[in-house]
């Protein structure tokens, strides 16, 4: 069971006590994107150490909210995947990655970063409103890691898979980067000319980017000097 008790009738309070542990959000988001084996826990939530994960785990087993599982062979591994309870935890997830985009920038020397946290990032600010009528491929990059993404508009509004496939043009860059684009403090031909993102395709196609999704008027983007590195060089 949980460590935290609070000692109150209220809905918040135990959602509070299985949540609002050191690291049981970064699990949750990490389950969000698919199983995951323990050592891949350990490596992608840099900081934790194994008891620690090992007690968090537990617990969430414990409150129903996580639980074990195993590949088929011949990989014959265990993994942990979110309960049908535990994937009702997306909406709420969605909101405090949205909310805490207020305090993202600036980065910190130490922090880490895994390109396929993309896919989350993104689907808290698509537009649930019309968006344009596109297919975009986007590859997401980050030292020598990479996800790729596709992002379809349309009267629904703006869905993101993961994964390659047809679309009207493809646009490759940092995360960074990419929210600059798309908060429109950068503009697209800026970023490709200094090779700060690279675009196969239509031109035209990914300028629709911005419209797609909710970022024009966040404040927690934060405008850099674009003169310092050359990303994809």
């Amino acid at each position: 069971m949980t460590q935290t008790h609070y000692p109150q009738f209220c809905a918040l309070a135990r959602a509070a006590e299985i949540v609002g542990e050191r690291w049981t959000l970064l699990i949750v988001r990490e389950l969000l994107l698919g199983p995951k084996r323990f050592g891949d826990l350990v490596e992608r939530l840099s900081g934790v150490s194994p008891t620690v994960l090992t007690g968090r785990l537990n617990a969430l087993i414990g409150s129903g909210v996580v639980r074990r599982a195993t590949l088929p062979a011949p990989f014959n591994a265990q993994t942990y995947e979110l309960t049908p309870v535990g994937l009702t935890l997306k909406p709420a997830i969605r909101e405090l990655i949205r909310w805490g985009g207020h305090f993202l920038f600036p980065q910190r020397p130490d922090d880490t970063f895994e390109p396929d946290w993309v896919l989350l990032a993104l689907e808290a600010i698509a537009r649930q409103t019309p968006t344009p009528a596109r297919t975009i491929a986007l590859r997401v990059t980050q030292g020598s890691k990479s996800a790729s993404f596709l992002v379809q508009g349309g009267p629904h509004g703006t869905t993101l898979a993961r994964g390659d496939g047809a679309a009207s043009a493809t646009i490759e860059t940092h995360f960074d980067t990419l929210l600059l684009i798309l908060s429109t403090q950068l503009p697209l031909e800026q970023a490709v000319s200094k090779r700060l993102a690279r675009v196969e395709g239509s031109l035209h196609a990914v300028r629709a980017l911005p419209s797609m999704f909710e970022l024009t008027a966040r404040s927690s983007v934060k405008k850099k000097d674009t003169r310092r590195r050359s990303s994809l060089s």
